[in-house]
Formats: C-alpha cells, sequence, structure tokens
C-alpha cells in the first residue's frame, strides 16, 4: 500500500525521546550504560530545529538495575514490559494524528514500544538498521537466564521470538512479521556463527541486505532495494529502525558494542535519504549512541548531520535553511 506523496509530504516531523538503557548491560561493574543521554546529546546539536520539528516530549524509563531478572529472563525484563507500553501510549497519538515521528533513544529496546503502537494500528513493515542481526539467541542460553539483554535481542523479541512479557504485550506479538522486515548493514563474524543461533536468523524470512552488499552496490542502491521491497508489501507502512553502530568504528566509537567493518557516515546518510523518501514511512528511531563515549560532542554532531541529512536528501523534508534560502 502506497500513500498519497502529497499527503505525506505535509506531514510534521514530531520528536519524543526515549531515554532507556533497560537493555543494556552495565560496560563496567557499577557503572551505568550512557545510553540515556542519548536524546540530551542530539537535541543539542540542534537537530529538533534543523528539522523543524516539533517537541512532543519525553518518555523517562524505570530505574535501570543491573541484577538479573530470573521470573522473565531478560535484565530489567520486568521494567522493560511496562515502560514498552507506556511509550507505546505515547506514540499512538502521534501516529494517529499522522506525523512522522522521530524517536531518540535509548537502547535497541526502545523498538518494542515503537513496534507495540505500530502493531495496534495495523500490520507495518520495519527496516532495520544495525551492525548485528539482533535475533539470534546465545546458544547457552541457561548460562545467561535472567541476563540476558533486550537490546541485543530487539528484533527477535519484535518478530515473536522470547518470553511472552516482552515478546507479546497486550496479545499483539509480533509486532511485525519476519517477511515484513528488511535488515540493513549486517557484519557477521565467525564467532557470531559459532555463539549464536545464526541459522534461526537465515531461516526466519527476514530479507538481509549486509555491509559487504551495501559496500559493492552502492549504500543508495541498497536503500532503493529495501524500500521497493517495503512498498510492495500490503501494510499501512513502514518503521525506521536505526543503530549507530551499524557505523564503523573508526568513525563511530561511541556505541555499546563497536563494530570495525561497518559503514560510513556517507553511506549511511544515502542509504536512509532513500528509505526516507518512501511515502510509506512513518517513522524513526535512533539508538545505541553512547554520550558518556563522546565527551567533546564530535561524534554526536556528526550523526545529527547524517540524520538531518538524509532527510534533507530525501527531498519530503528540506532543512530550514534549505526553505528560507526558496
Amino acid at each position: 500500500m502506497t500513500r498519497s506523496p502529497s499527503t505525506q509530504n505535509r506531514a510534521a516531523i514530531a520528536v519524543i525521546d526515549a531515554p532507556s538503557n533497560l537493555g543494556l548491560r552495565p560496560p563496567r561493574p557499577g557503572v551505568e550504560p550512557g545510553v540515556r543521554r542519548m536524546p540530551e546529546a542530539l537535541r543539542a546539536t540542534g537537530l529538533v530545529e534543523r528539522l523543524r520539528a516539533h517537541d512532543a516530549g519525553r518518555v523517562e524509563a524505570p530505574t535501570y538495575s543491573p541484577e538479573p531478572d530470573l521470573r522473565i529472563g531478560f535484565r530489567n525484563g520486568a521494567a522493560l514490559h511496562d515502560y514498552s507500553q507506556t511509550l507505546a501510549d505515547r506514540l499512538s497519538p502521534l501516529l494517529e494524528g499522522g506525523d512522522f515521528v522521530l524517536v531518540i533513544g535509548g537502547d535497541c529496546s526502545v523498538l518494542l514500544g515503537s513496534g507495540l503502537a505500530l502493531k495496534q494500528r495495523g500490520r507495518y513493515g520495519l527496516a532495520f538498521i544495525d551492525a548485528h542481526d539482533d535475533f539470534s539467541f546465545v546458544r547457552d542460553r541457561k548460562r545467561y537466564e535472567g541476563y540476558l539483554t533486550a537490546a541485543g535481542l530487539d528484533l527477535g523479541l519484535a518478530t515473536g521470538h522470547g518470553p511472552r512479557a516482552l515478546s507479546d504485550l497486550r496479545g499483539q506479538s509480533p509486532y511485525f512479521q519476519p517477511r515484513d522486515v528488511v535488515h540493513l548493514g549486517l557484519v557477521l563474524a565467525e564467532e557470531d556463527k559459532r555463539d549464536y543461533e545464526f541459522e534461526a536468523f537465515e531461516q526466519s524470512g527476514i530479507h538481509s541486505i549486509d555491509a559487504e552488499a551495501i559496500r559493492r552496490d552502492g549504500a543508495a542502491v541498497a536503500g532503493r532495494a529495501a524500500r521497493q521491497r517495503l512498498e510492495a508489501m500490503p501494510t499501512r507502512g513502514f518503521w525506521i529502525h536505526l543503530d549507530a553502530d551499524v557505523l564503523a568504528e573508526r568513525v563511530m566509537p561511541a556505541v555499546d558494542s563497536p563494530n570495525p567493518d561497518g559503514l560510513e557516515f556517507e553511506q549511511l546518510c544515502a542509504l536512509l535519504a532513500q528509505l526516507l523518501e518512501s511515502p510509506n514511512a512513518v517513522g524513526l528511531e535512533l539508538t545505541i549512541f553512547d554520550p558518556d563515549l563522546d565527551p567533546d560532542g564530535r561524534l554526536a554532531q556528526r550523526l545529527s548531520d547524517a540524520v538531518a541529512g538524509a532527510f534533507e536528501d530525501s527531498g519530503r523534508w528540506p532543512s530550514a535553511a534549505g526553505a528560507a534560502a526558496r
């Protein structure tokens, strides 16, 4: 289903903060993940003003705990169960009102709230931009019982795999059908196949365009292929998930799991612009950037520039500077 471009082009951008770090392990004993400060860091770059977006507020997350949750099996599982529903309830009226929603996370587990909000409206597709598959469970699950992290399994949970307390909120499992998902930017190491049930991802029906293919064919080509696939699906539209670790470690080290073989900022901008160009795109979430690892704010600015540049290059949302010049 394709919307009318003339209608979608008038959509306002609503920015909402989701500063959750509930889905991550502590970076060091006694240290809380700094990704909870991502919204402040990106807002400080002028991103909201550059997009001429309106402020939809903030959804505060429950207190982070490093302790295991043996009942649900995931660290902070009970808190994630509640927070995902609270986030969904805040997103629902924005989506219903026709805004293009920009969620500034937070870790990747905010996808559970976004996915729930969308599924309650109907069937949606997902463009999942991430260096990791975030789908495959560790082979030795008993060893990590209670300590599994939702930020590393958000795509699996969102497609109906894992404990119902997270994967079946309000009886809406799956939030996205695997065949409606396009994964972009995967970088696979040999230890991933050895330690994780990667065959489950390969057999899931999720379409993957990995980082090697993006470099080989060009980011714009890969983005266009993903967009065309998502537009051909019998859905009400699609959501975009962007994990900053899809970028190469040499240009984006401020993430919890740096990726040496990821994309350049220019490639990310071109890829994202193709997806944003689609009239079927209804929202975007930004995740995993950790300001604690970016003391001078330089990396926050580069990430902000890439995102804003993609919006501008898509042609749907001209920059404030560009609009003033016309």
